[in-house]
Order: C-alpha cells, then structure tokens, then sequence
C-alpha cells in the first residue's frame, strides 16, 4: 500500500465576490502563481504558491486570504479536477504556467486529464497541447528553470579577449534559495542533492567540483533565515514526495549551521524514507574538516 505524508501547508484563497479584477496582486505574487482571467484573480497552479501572502496587503477589496490545511503532495489530476470549472482561459493559463516552469511530467498529466475527460478545448486545440505565451506576474528571478546540461565551452570571451581561467558552472537549475524553490521541481525528482549554508560556497573554492556536479542544490542559513517550519517541510517533500536519492549537508564549522543538519534529519524522519544522507563541515578558510554520513 503506497502511503501518503500530509502536512500542514499554507496557500492563499481569493474570494470572486469580492475581487474585482484590479491586478494590484499580481506584480507581489514571487513565484508568478496568479493571473488575471476572466476578469478576476486566480491562482493559476497551487504547485507554486508559497503561502506568504505577499499579494495580501495589496489587494484594495480585502479579497485575498491565507488559509492553513492538512494537505497531501500535490496532485495534478486534482488541481485540473478545480480548475476545469474556472472556464478554458485558466487551463490554458495553467498549462502555459506548468511549460513556462519546465513541469513537463505535470503537463502531460494535465492533458492527458484533458483528452480523458473530453474537456471542450475546440475552440484553439493546438494551444491545449502547445500553449501559446499568456502574460503573469511575478518575479522572474524567482522562475523555476532547469538548466540542459550542456558541453562546456573552452574559454569565456569578454569583449575581444580571451579569458582561458574560465570554468563552467555545475549549477543544474534556479533558484536554490530553499525559501524560494519548489520541492517538487522537476530537477529534484530521483536527484542526489546538497543542502548547504549560504556561506559554504563562498569559503570553499572547490564547491561545484566537489559538491555540486551531478547534482541539484538547495540554499540556507539556519541562523538568519525565518521560514524553518516551512524549510522543514519543503525538505520533507523533496524526500517523501519528490523521492530525491541522496542528501548531502554541506555546513560551515560555526555553531549555527548545526540547525542545518538537524532540520535534514528531522525531514527524514517525517518522510519515513531512509535516504542516505552526508555530513560535510567546511572551514571559514574553505578546508573540508570532516565528512561522514548521519
């Protein structure tokens, strides 16, 4: 019997009688998840919605509010099942949104549920299969992009001149920031992946050859950073949910990044799956001090 993890998850909901379509929301959502359609606000894909409510105070009719649920992973065939009664302008929506985010294994889900349910799309079939641009906000540094992994070039060129010192990054998507990355993104499912202090790669010359190449990352600091619950959460997901191999823990030696570890554990014990998952402590002058598996 598979089992499912639940969790508590926040997300925001949008009252239709009271939005009148105004936008105000849209430029502060960060992941891009609403659009206007039809007149009105939707929340085009519950997948990126980070439930901070950052569109909250800007809505002027007070038609946006954080809810708080027990909920289980998210299921696309269940987020289509709500939006096929939001009208063919917000599937289309949806589905530019799950291809502009590189969800290719949700996308197809959402048109094979399509095709299943003989749901009208007549009117631009293609579009249901290869959507066409449709305009969102939010902001573009925070779009999930994963990366093809392509031949190194030889050297980077500045202007006319050569620069034969360079070398390629091993960076495998965006963003890495775990406050702002989705946990079930493609480039996290069956990965090996690094979590590390925000402070490991500046002190380390030799984090992309040693830590990250192969691999997909995510980005904290247990000290400064305030979303912990939601830090646990995320990590859990990718463990229990997204089913990432591997997790190695990249720290700093200073007595706050000890967090780091502990949340990696805790997530591993919420998901129930046993992953291996690999200590490494780095120096303040970047030398590796000492490596094991927890």
């Amino acid at each position: 019997m598979h089992n499912i993890i639940y969790m508590k998850r926040k997300i925001i909901e949008i009252d239709d009688e009271k939005c009148n379509g105004c936008g105000l929301c849209i430029p502060n959502c960060q992941e891009g998840a609403l659009q206007i359609i039809d007149g009105k606000a939707r929340l085009i894909s519950d997948l990126f919605c980070d439930g901070l409510g950052a569109c909250i105070g800007h809505c002027p009719e007070g038609a946006i509010e954080i809810i708080e649920r027990e909920a289980e992973p998210y299921n696309e065939r269940k987020v289509m099942e709500i939006l096929v009664t939001k009208g063919r302008n917000t599937i289309l929506a949806h589905l530019n949104h799950l291809r502009d985010h590189n969800e290719q294994e949700f996308l197809k889900e959402a048109i094979e549920f399509i095709k299943e349910k003989n749901i009208d799309m007549r009117e631009k079939t293609n579009e249901a299969i290869n959507p066409q641009p449709v305009h969102f906000g939010g902001c573009p540094g925070s779009k999930t992009m994963d990366f093809n992994i392509k031949e190194p070039v030889a050297a980077a060129i500045t202007g006319d001149a050569v620069n034969p010192g360079y070398v390629p990054s091993e960076l495998k998507q965006w963003p890495v920031q775990l406050h702002l990355l989705n946990p079930q993104a493609s480039y996290f499912r069956n990965a090996d992946v690094v979590l590390a202090a925000d402070c490991a790669a500046f002190a380390m010359g030799n984090f992309h050859s040693r830590y990250l190449k192969g691999k997909s990352l995510a980005i904290a600091c247990p000290k400064l950073d305030t979303s912990k619950e939601s830090y646990l959460q995320k990590i859990t997901s990718m463990i229990a949910d997204t089913k990432i191999n591997s997790l190695t823990v990249v720290i700093m030696e200073v007595p706050c990044c000890g967090g780091l570890l502990q949340m990696a554990l805790s997530a591993r014990e919420n998901a129930k799956r046993n992953i291996p998952v690999k200590l490494a402590i780095v120096s303040i002058q970047g030398e590796v001090l000492e490596e094991e598996w927890a």
